[in-house]
């Protein structure tokens, strides 16, 4: 890993450090030169120069400066679509088909696929460096398999078009091109980032959530508010990337711009082709250079090569929709292969998001259980304060100033208490039932 950032970082060149040295060094007169501002790094930043990393079909990597118009040029894609790749900016898992480039933005993975080569932004991300080892190594891989491939290719490029079945053979069905062995990797990388992110936000959130439930604290309340949070921010994100692959499997025409190497493929054949005419009418004898008067040309050979022209355009039309379905076939049974893997890791985390809704309708019926608990209590506690009150009136009716002869007898007092107490004791009991009776209370 050490390595490949060595290698990946691009070098400080010689000028900058000759401009630094004799800036740094005092003059004739022996006052030191102006240190204010560094004209080398404000040209380059003026130019909006970034480094990036470049992954050719070989697998050989290497660091390159290279501006936004002149990226735009090299690759022929408009500037919206390179200020997806701005890691200034931050934007939604995007991955789009361009005449001649993918535009691939998914997670960290931000690159554009062209049919020669790969271009990421240069970063120190584990993640990038990553996908351009992953990359090399599968590259590296498979190139040894792909000698026969591109041997019977240039044979097929100059024959040229008298033999329509050798230009147009089909290489193996096991054979991916270029563009789609990066898209693979950055697919695979970002299906295989998003998955660790949910099982790591699994392994964090069960047994807080069983932690709530057994004990309900303000402390224990703010993690999982954080972690629901954490997980709807990253349940977008996974969203986001199965809807991209689903809207690139529903549409036929985007998938068919994707391949890069097909449509490269199709021009150098098409130039061939015309080169081959070329040499036949020469054979022939005419020349296609010099201007044929119409009254020495017979109509019969105009009519021959008409109908050989609309033969071969018939034939070209009909072999690019086969190789055309073909490559859509193969795009899209790539894209199904991670669409699935995608939409595991939303599962995952559709059901951790139903668990902590399970969590939170536990806790929402223990405080109402609790809740319903405090007002029995209170209404208990009321029935009795309005018992207590009895005694307090019958106390009051009594501290009267007047005379009755019960003041004179011996036992009054008692009998007092206990009818007193005897009523209380009934009133409470009615309240009681009365609760009960309309399911106010437990039985």
């Amino acid at each position: 890993m050490a390595d490949l950032k060595e290698r990946l970082l691009p070098p400080k060149p010689a000028s900058a450090l000759n401009v630094r040295e004799a800036a740094n060094r005092p003059s004739a007169s022996g006052r030191q030169a102006f240190q204010g501002v560094d004209v080398l790094g404000l040209k380059k930043r003026g130019q909006g120069l970034r480094s990036w990393i470049r992954v050719d079909t070989a697998g050989n990597s290497q660091a390159i400066e290279v501006d936004k118009f002149t990226m735009m040029r090299r690759c022929d894609l408009p500037a919206r679509d390179l200020r997806l790749l701005d890691p200034l900016f931050v934007y939604p898992s995007t991955i789009l088909g361009r005449e001649k480039a993918i535009v691939v933005n998914l997670e960290q993975i931000r690159c554009i696929i062209t049919a020669d080569e790969v271009l990421l932004l240069n970063s120190l991300d584990s993640y990038v460096l990553h996908y351009v080892m992953e990359l090399q190594r599968r590259l590296t891989t498979t190139g040894v398999g792909e000698v026969w491939q591109s041997d019977s290719s240039d044979m097929n490029r100059r024959r040229g078009s008298r033999n329509f079945e050798n230009v147009f053979s089909n290489s193996s069905p096991d054979y991916l091109p270029f563009e789609f062995r990066a898209l693979e990797v950055a697919l695979e990388a970002a299906c295989t980032f998003l998955d660790s992110q949910a099982a790591e936000l699994e392994i964090e959130a069960y047994p807080l959530l069983d932690e709530l439930t057994s004990k309900i604290s303000t402390l224990n309340l703010e993690r999982v508010r954080r972690l629901k949070s954490r997980l709807v921010a990253l349940t977008r994100r996974v969203q986001k990337v199965r809807d991209e692959i689903e809207q690139l499997m529903d549409d036929d025409g985007d998938m068919a711009e994707m391949y890069l190497t097909e449509k490269k493929r199709r021009m150098e054949l098409s130039f061939y082709g015309d080169q081959s005419m070329v040499g036949y009418k020469s054979i022939d004898g005419a020349s296609i250079s010099a201007p044929v008067s119409p009254v020495s040309s017979p109509p019969d050979s105009r009519k021959l090569e008409k109908s050989f022209s609309i033969a071969r355009s018939r034939h070209e039309s009909m072999r690019s929709s086969e190789s055309t379905t073909e490559s859509i076939e193969e795009l899209e049974m790539l894209l199904e292969a991670y669409f699935v893997v995608i939409d595991s890791t939303l599962n995952k985390l559709t059901s951790l998001k139903e668990y902590i809704d399970d969590t939170e309708d536990f806790i929402n019926i223990q405080l109402d259980n609790v809740r319903n608990q405090l007002i029995q209590f209170e209404l208990l506690l009321t029935t009795a304060t309005f018992v207590v009150a009895i005694f307090g009136v019958v106390a009051g009716v009594f501290g009267m100033n007047f005379e009755i002869a019960l003041f004179n007898v011996p036992s009054a007092f008692q009998w007092v208490l206990i009818i007193t107490g005897v009523c209380g004791a009934f009133i409470f009991s009615a309240f009681v039932w009365f609760f009960k009776y309309r399911r106010l209370m437990p039985l």
